[in-house]
């Protein structure tokens, strides 16, 4: 069986350029090359960024947040046939390994219902933060195993996959588009495969530091409910979800932009509506996290 071909995508704004220098350069050091690398400018021009000849370079004039930005590199990649598999790396990121895309080709050689893969994410000193481990009751970060969820800022699509539940919701621009995308995988039948071995040294910075922060992740949450969630289960999602804002907000500002998110996402229309099935709950709650939490 031949192994699957590498793209990459990486969305950058601008404002890192000696870290996306150093990404960039860790990518080009891979034992396997890609096949091809799309760097997407979200609202920048990329004209004083070096590439190698495989980066083709895409200046956006609108900055469509992450997933929107995203969407326009796995768009490319996923309609030229070029690549079977899509690495997305965050821009702050480093690949501090050099055979990570061979691991990751092999991986998804060996089951074809692979569909997504999530990279340990580690700070410059190795350490792995809580919630950077994508299962609630473990904080061992080197559990390798089957999940539900997945980290944005480092991780592997499979092609079909993509095919399959189509790309990220562009709409939230900003929170949970990982969510989103993973429960549509998981009702596909797609597996979610935490790999420790994989790993993406970035920095331990906190979400909260977006101006945004609150209010997307509130409203993202809503849509997120009401977009892949049986009816039963979204009061009791946006319950539990209400009680931990309310113990984990520490400002009074901050509880206030949520609030304001919250009803945003009630008001606001967030097509399309495509409830998971009930089998795919109990799916999640075997692998340890119901979609309640």
């Amino acid at each position: 069986m031949s192994l699957p071909r590498i793209g990459v995508v990486i969305v950058t704004m601008g404002t890192r350029p000696r870290e996306l220098k150093a990404l960039l350069a860790s990518v080009e050091k891979q034992d396997v090359p890609a096949a091809r690398v799309m760097l997407i400018g979200n609202s920048t021009p990329l004209a004083d960024v070096d590439v190698a000849e495989n980066v083709t370079k895409v200046p956006l004039e609108e900055n469509l947040g992450c997933p929107g930005g995203r969407n326009v590199g796995l768009e490319t990649l996923r309609e030229s046939g070029e690549v079977d598999v899509v690495i997305e790396l965050d821009d702050d990121g480093l690949l501090i390994d050099a055979d990570v895309f061979r691991k990751v080709q092999q991986l998804f050689s060996e089951d074809p219902k692979l569909g997504i893969i999530g990279f340990r994410v580690a700070d410059e000193h190795g350490h792995t933060e809580r919630r950077w481990v994508p299962r609630l009751r473990s904080d061992d970060p080197m559990r390798r195993g089957l999940v539900t969820a997945f980290l944005g800022g480092g991780h592997a699509f499979s092609i079909p996959m993509l095919k399959e539940t189509g790309l990220w919701a562009g709409e939230f621009f900003f929170g949970h588009e990982e969510s989103d995308l993973a429960w549509r995988a998981l009702d596909e039948g797609w597996k979610i495969l935490y790999e420790p071995e994989l790993v993406l040294q970035h920095p331990a910075t906190s979400p909260a530091r977006h101006a945004v922060y609150y209010r997307f992740t509130a409203r993202n949450r809503v849509w997120l409910a009401r977009r892949r969630l049986p009816w039963a289960l979204i009061p009791v999602y946006l319950g539990v979800w209400i009680l931990l804002a309310l113990v984990r907000t520490r400002s009074a500002a901050g509880l206030r932009a949520w609030w304001g998110g919250f009803v945003e996402g009630v008001r606001t229309s967030c097509p399309p509506r495509k409830a998971m099935k009930w089998r795919t709950v109990w799916r999640m709650t075997r692998l340890g996290r119901p979609p309640i939490l």
